[in-house]
C-alpha cells in the first residue's frame, strides 16, 4: 500500500533531528571542550608522573580530567542541565574511551616506542571520536534514553 502524497505523515513519536548547523556548532564546541580537557589532562598527568608510575599518574589525571569534562560538555558543549543520572551514565560512556586510550598507550609505549611524556596525548587524540559519539547519547535528550529524558527534564537539577 502506498502513502498517498498529500497524507501528512504522523511525527509526533519521532525524535527530533538536529539541523545540521546546529550540529556543526555542537562538535565545534566538543572540539574545544576536547581540547582544554585533554590539554587539563595532559598538565596534571605531568604533575604526577614524577610521584607515580606512568600508568598510575595517566588513570589519575584521566579521571579527575573526566568529571571536568562532564560539566564542560553538560553546560557549554550540548546546552543542557547536569543530573546525577547523566553523571553517573558519564563515567560508563568513557570506559570504551578509557579502554581505547589505555591500549594505544600501551601500544605506542611499549611497541612503538614512544616517550611516556606524549604518548597519553597521542592516544587521547585517537579516542575522540569515539567519545564524541557515546558522551552525544547521554548527554543530549533524544539521542538515548527519551523517556528517561522526559522525566528528567521533569525534575530540577541536582548537581
Amino acid at each position: 500500500m502506498r502513502n498517498k502524497p498529500d497524507t501528512p505523515r504522523d511525527t509526533s513519536r519521532e525524535p527530533a533531528k538536529p539541523d545540521r548547523r546546529a550540529q556543526l556548532g555542537q562538535i565545534f564546541r566538543f572540539a574545544l571542550v576536547g581540547g582544554v580537557n585533554t590539554g587539563t589532562f595532559f598538565v596534571l598527568y605531568l604533575i604526577l608522573h614524577p610521584f607515580m608510575p606512568y600508568f598510575a599518574a595517566y588513570t589519575l589525571a584521566f579521571v579527575l580530567a573526566m568529571v571536568g569534562s562532564f560539566f564542560m560538555n553538560t553546560y557549554f558543549t550540548y546546552r543542557t542541565r547536569p543530573t546525577w543520572k547523566k553523571f553517573l551514565l558519564f563515567p560508563l560512556t568513557n570506559i570504551t574511551n578509557y579502554v581505547i586510550q589505555s591500549a594505544g598507550l600501551y601500544v605506542l609505549v611499549t611497541w612503538a616506542g614512544l616517550n611516556t611524556k606524549i604518548a597519553p596525548l597521542v592516544a587521547a587524540v585517537l579516542a575522540i571520536p569515539f567519545t564524541y559519539v557515546l558522551s552525544r547519547k547521554i548527554l543530549i535528550p533524544g539521542t538515548g534514553d527519551q523517556a528517561g529524558e522526559a522525566e528528567q527534564a521533569r525534575k530540577p537539577s541536582t548537581v
